[in-house]
C-alpha cells in the first residue's frame, strides 16, 4: 500500500524564499495567507515590505475516483513588488525580477519533483505564471503561479469507518470486499 504522505507548499515556498538570492537581494518577504482575506492582509504588508512572496495554505482541488483513485490539491503562489505609482518602466523591471525569481523557483522546484514522485506525489509539469492587470493594486507589480499536486488516495471500503449500515445488497459483505 502506498502511504498517504502530504506535501508542505508552504514550507516549500518558505524555504525557497529565504534561500534565493535573487529574492533576498530584491527584498522579498514571506508570508502565509488564507484565500483572498489573507492575500489581502499581505498586501497591507507592503506598507513596510518592499516586495513579498505569499503562498495560500488553503487549496482547492478534488478526487477522481476513476483507474487510480487520486485528490488533487491547487496552491497557489503569489509576488508582489512595489514600485513608484505611474511608472510602468519600474513596473516593467519589477515584473522582469518576478519572471526571473519564478524562473530559479522552478529549477528547485524540477529536483523537488523528482524528489515528491518517490512518495507517489506528482506535480503537474505545467505551471503558468500569470501577471495581473496594472490596476490591482497602485504602485504594485502582482503575479501568481498555481502548482497542482496530486497524491494516492486509498478508497478501499472499510466496515470499521461506519456505524449502523443499511443491510442492502450494496452494503452486505458477500457484495463488498472490506479491507480491516
Amino acid at each position: 500500500m502506498i502511504p498517504n504522505i502530504n506535501w508542505n507548499a508552504t514550507a516549500f515556498f518558505k524555504q525557497l524564499t529565504e534561500q534565493n538570492k535573487l529574492a533576498q537581494e530584491q527584498g522579498f518577504k514571506f508570508c502565509r495567507v488564507t484565500g483572498l482575506q489573507g492575500f489581502e492582509e499581505a498586501l497591507a504588508r507592503m506598507q513596510t515590505a518592499t516586495a513579498i512572496i505569499a503562498v495560500d495554505d488553503s487549496s482547492q482541488g478534488y478526487t477522481d475516483l476513476a483507474n487510480s483513485p487520486h485528490t488533487r490539491r491547487i496552491k497557489t503562489v503569489f509576488f508582489a513588488k512595489r514600485h513608484a505609482i505611474d511608472d510602468m518602466a519600474a513596473r516593467g523591471r519589477c515584473l522582469d525580477t518576478m519572471r526571473e525569481v519564478f524562473r530559479q523557483f522552478m529549477s528547485r522546484f524540477i529536483l523537488e519533483r523528482t524528489r515528491l514522485e518517490q512518495n507517489a506525489i506528482y506535480l503537474d509539469q505545467r505551471i503558468q505564471f500569470q501577471e495581473i492587470d496594472e490596476y490591482f493594486f497602485s504602485g504594485c507589480a502582482c503575479a501568481y503561479f498555481q502548482v497542482a499536486v496530486d497524491t494516492f488516495t486509498d478508497l478501499r471500503f472499510r466496515y470499521s469507518e461506519w456505524e449502523n449500515l443499511p443491510e442492502t445488497s450494496a452494503f452486505s459483505p458477500q457484495f463488498t470486499q472490506s479491507y480491516d
